[in-house]
This record gives structure tokens, C-alpha cells and sequence, in this order.
């Protein structure tokens, strides 16, 4: 299914935050959305979930499979959210409810939306905790969000975005609060969930580095504008606008920046945050 974003613009009291921007996504692909903070990445996103702030007036067009969403009934856009797109924020510390286990905030999300029983429900939970590589999916199922490390919360999120099965995952700087190492595994795992699944996936993040690695295509994004975009080579090796080129030259002297990246560029993952007794890392059970 494909989601086609065509000169969307949001404005918040008065001020342009988006100029109109066009964007593309297609299925089995992972498309990099690049930008400083405040340049609009994160708001297109959220236009897309139809979370846009109190007071935020869209225009434009944003596409799901030929169906237009900004003019859907709030109804239809929560169907929409969850089942069809999905998003994974920045911080799982704040997207995790602490007080519910990981197997209610899994199951009880299927439930809303798919209206399957519990056993069902449960049964589908274990095989995401397993599908994202929680050690011992079964025990994790009944624990809470503080037992697991930065990095297990971040893959226990993935697995509550795709719990619907939805078509396309919005990932808002999945790795932002993450160790170098840790980084990798989670950025690995999108990779790899995006070819076993078809995703069409939106990678949100301000480091052109994490883009080399993991993106098909790339899109830049300055002041509520994109001001280039292509195939992930192309963009790396040959930019076009001065402001991409700003970007690709603050990077580390080790970043990949060719066509030819793939994910065995990634670190192995080792997910070593320290933690409680008890806590999930990607070595086990602390």
C-alpha cells in the first residue's frame, strides 16, 4: 500500500510550520526523512496520524492507498491509527504505560482494534515479543516496562505498533535515547521487519548517518520544506542542495555514505544498559 503526501501544509497560530511538503512511501521500503530539530519531520508524521497540535489547520493531501485521509471522520482516523499506520516515538520511557504489563498494553491494543479474544490476543502477543527478539517472550509477556532495558522498550514498542498489522510504520527517532550499539539492533530489526513484512516504513531522524545504513530513499527536510530527495545513493554520494551538503559534512569520517550500504554496516547489538536485577537486555536476564 502506498502513502502519498502531496504539498501538505500546517499551519499553528498563524505560523507555517509545513510549506508544502511531498513525500512518498512505498511498500517493503524504508524511506529516511532527514532534518534538524524543527524543520518539520516529527509534525509530518503526526499529520499523518491525524495528531496534529489543538488549533493546527492541514491542507494538502495525504494519500493511503488512494483514500484520502485528511478529510476522514475522527471514527474512520482512529481505525486508521494502529490498524493501517502506526507510529513509534522517540522515547518508549513516555510511550510505555508503566503501570500495565507488556502483555496488556500488546493485548489490549489488538483487542480494540482487531476485536479478537484473549487467548487469541495473548497468543499473537508472545509471537511479537519473540518476532522483535525479546529473550523469553513467554516471561516477558507478564512483565513491566521498567524490567527491560532502553533498547528491549524500543523493540517491545515496535511490536505494539505492528500488533494490527498495519501497512506503514512511522518511526520518529527510534534510536535518539539509545547507545551506538544498541542503536544498531533496533535500526537492524526496522530493516528487517520492513522486508519480511512489506512495511513502508518512515524513518524519522535527524543523523544522515543512521540513514546510510537502513534507507532506500531519502528525503531533507529545512524549514517545513523538503528540499531534496532520491534514492539513498544519490542523495548521500551526489547532493544537490547546499543544506544537504551541510548535513553529510557534519558526519563522522566513518559514516557510510554509498548506495551500497546495507545492514551488516550496523555493529552487532549488544544492548548493555545497566539496570535492576531482573532487567531484559539483548544478553538476557540481568
Amino acid at each position: 500500500m502506498t502513502l502519498a503526501i502531496t504539498d501538505l501544509k500546517v499551519t499553528i497560530g498563524g505560523k507555517d510550520i509545513l510549506r508544502g511538503v511531498d513525500l512518498s512511501l512505498q511498500e517493503g521500503r524504508v524511506h529516511g526523512l532527514a532534518g534538524e530539530s524543527g524543520s518539520g519531520k516529527t509534525m509530518t508524521g503526526l499529520a499523518v496520524l491525524g495528531l496534529l497540535p489543538h488549533g493546527a489547520r492541514a491542507t494538502g493531501s495525504i494519500a493511503l492507498g488512494g483514500r484520502e485521509l485528511l478529510t476522514l471522520a475522527n471514527k474512520e482516523l482512529n481505525q486508521v491509527r494502529g490498524g493501517e499506520v502506526a507510529m513509534v516515538f522517540q522515547d518508549p520511557a513516555t510511550s510505555l504505560h508503566p503501570m500495565l504489563t507488556i502483555g496488556r498494553q500488546l493485548t489490549e491494543h489488538m483487542r480494540h482494534h482487531l476485536g479478537v479474544g484473549k487467548k487469541e490476543a495473548r497468543a499473537r502477543a508472545v509471537e511479537l515479543l519473540g518476532k522483535v527478539r525479546i529473550p523469553g517472550a513467554q516471561e516477558a509477556y507478564g512483565r513491566f516496562p521498567h524490567q527491560f532495558s532502553g533498547g528491549m522498550r524500543q523493540r517491545i514498542a515496535i511490536a505494539i505498533a505492528l500488533a494490527c498489522s498495519p501497512k506503514v510504520l512511522i518511526a520518529d527517532e527510534p534510536t535518539t535515547a539509545l547507545d551506538v550499539t544498541v542503536q544498531a539492533g533496533v535500526l537492524r530489526l526496522l530493516r528487517g521487519l520492513c522486508d519480511e513484512l512489506g512495511l513502508a516504513v518512515l524513518l524519522v531522524t535527524h543523523d544522515l548517518g543512521v540513514m546510510s545504513a537502513v534507507a532506500d530513499e531519502v528525503s531533507v527536510m529545512k524549514d517545513g520544506l523538503v528540499v531534496e530527495s532520491g534514492p539513498r545513493g544519490q542523495v548521500l554520494r551526489e547532493p544537490a542542495h547546499p543544506y544537504t551538503r551541510s548535513l553529510l559534512a557534519s558526519l563522522p569520517d566513518t559514516a557510510t555514505t554509498t548506495d551500497t550500504a546495507t545492514t551488516t554496516d550496523l555493529p552487532a547489538a549488544t544492548d548493555t544498559a545497566a539496570g535492576l536485577p531482573g532487567t531484559v537486555t539483548d544478553e538476557g536476564v540481568r
